[in-house]
């Protein structure tokens, strides 16, 4: 492929420019873009629905309004987070994938992405009006329908493998108000707990325990998403996610106001850390020894692997 230089937007008004030399998945086609270094517009970041690392490649993604977008970083923080160069993102051509609108996404494990949302302008390998749930297992690239094709957009998902090897996926159906289960690599689905919630995080750990952010507070469950109550003691979080056992588990959030929370080991006491620029769009932690958090906010996409404190834009956005 070409290299060159094009500009994105985040968050609708907010201007990204990034470099073009690794590789992107799923979105619109567009014309090829002559190696001259002049930019071009596209509305590929205009807001980010979810963000994920896949552990067996090291890549980044995000899922985004104009498709699945893959964020060249090395898995480990100490390869881009101390004074990283500037992201780049391969330019999308009419072989990546569909631009449709990812309104869930989530790395479900090694290799495999799921995703839910609209069909965008490439409406012949998607289905209207809503996607239901679908899966890649080459970096965005293609997508196949695992289940409720026409029928269902989750605004959000999550996975974790139950003892038995099977993926239990977790969706919140945000037209009807209420939480998926499938306990069949979501080719299946009962329904859960009716909950009005902005962001949901299951337990690697603990499979039947998911967590979810309500007006109310953070609200668990203990019986695999069939009801929930208010977590005593937790800070009102925004979005969450929850660390692996080797990042030493418990629930990171950010709140409102853009403060990064965390439980320390064991689940217990909560301990304030940084703070990203205004409310993200989308946050996620990136597990194992060495854990690092993902967020998009009006820097552009950035991390952290100390809670906050200190940030890294792989994604920059100018105003």
């Amino acid at each position: 492929m070409t290299t060159s230089r094009r500009t994105i937007r985040l968050g609708g008004a907010t201007v990204i420019t990034v470099g073009l030399a690794a590789a992107l998945a799923a979105c619109a086609p567009t014309p090829a873009i002559p190696s001259t270094g002049t930019p071009t517009t596209t509305t590929a970041f205009e807001h980010v629905h979810g963000l994920g690392a896949d552990p067996s490649t090291g890549a980044t993604y995000a899922g985004t309004h104009q498709g699945v977008w893959q964020i060249p970083t090395g898995l480990l923080p100490d390869s881009y987070l101390a004074g990283a160069p500037d992201a780049e993102i391969t330019r999308p051509t009419p072989t990546d994938g569909p631009a449709f609108d990812a309104m869930g996404f989530t790395v479900a494990g090694p290799g495999l992405l799921l995703a839910s949302g609209h069909p965008g302008s490439d409406t012949s390998t998607l289905w209207a009006p809503n996607v239901g749930l679908i899966s890649s297992a080459d970096a965005a690239a293609t997508w196949s329908n695992v289940s409720l094709a026409g029928e269902t957009d989750f605004h959000d998902l999550d996975a974790v493998t139950l003892p038995t090897g099977a993926l239990r996926v977790y969706g919140y159906d945000a037209a009807a108000g209420t939480v998926s289960i499938s306990d069949d690599d979501g080719a299946t689905w009962s329904p859960g707990a009716a909950v009005a919630l902005r962001d949901l995080a299951a337990d690697p750990a603990t499979p039947d325990r998911v967590f979810a952010t309500t007006e109310n507070g953070l609200a668990v469950s203990e019986d695999a998403g069939r009801t929930f109550g208010t977590l005593s003691g937790a800070p009102m979080l925004y979005l969450i996610d929850v660390q692996d056992a080797a990042a030493g588990g418990g629930v990171v959030g950010i709140d409102p106001d853009g403060v990064v929370w965390h439980q320390e080991t064991g689940g217990g006491t909560w301990t304030r850390g940084g703070r990203t620029e205004g409310t993200p769009e989308a946050f996620a932690v990136v597990g194992g020894s060495m854990p690092w958090l993902l967020a998009a906010d009006q820097r552009g996409v950035v991390a952290s692997d100390d809670f906050g404190l200190t940030w890294t834009v792989l994604v920059a956005a100018q105003a």
